[in-house]
């Protein structure tokens, strides 16, 4: 099959799969005589495991390593695997914290606004946002 196809078929698009190939994550073993790369079935379950990989938000280098024991599990254990899903885990649960604190953050300035028509003049979200600047003047 063609990029297109392939494409199709991963939910990948042509140029995602041109950049994973130039990452060395799907490499492509076949040419047609025109010079198209050729992608087997192989290519495609490949594809597709990238796929899952990145939907799960492991980064390229996660992927890399989870492909590499995925193509020889004899020399790997599971704990190889277990420790990148555990480290991304945290980090995950580092990020809902995160975005919590941000949401507690917007509310509070939500909040605090009437909305109305009046002047932005007194804005209370402009003017919590501009806070900064009156740090800025007593840090100087």
């Amino acid at each position: 099959m063609k990029i297109g196809e392939l494409a199709k078929k991963s939910g990948l698009s042509a140029h995602t799969l041109r950049f994973y190939e130039k990452q060395g994550l799907i490499k492509v073993n076949n040419r047609s005589e025109s010079n198209y790369r050729i992608y087997n079935n192989a290519d495609l379950d490949t594809a597709k495991f990238i796929k899952r990989c990145r939907d799960m938000g492991f980064s390229l280098e996660e992927v890399e390593v989870f492909l590499s024991i995925r193509s020889d599990r004899p020399a790997h254990i599971c704990a190889d695997a277990k420790n990148i899903t555990a480290i991304k885990i945290t980090e995950v649960e580092d990020k809902i914290s995160e975005l919590q604190q941000i949401l507690i953050a917007l509310h509070k300035l939500s909040d605090a606004c009437c909305g109305g028509n009046e002047s932005a003049e007194l804005c209370s979200i402009i003017d919590a946002l501009d806070n900064d600047k009156e740090q800025d003047k007593t840090e100087a």
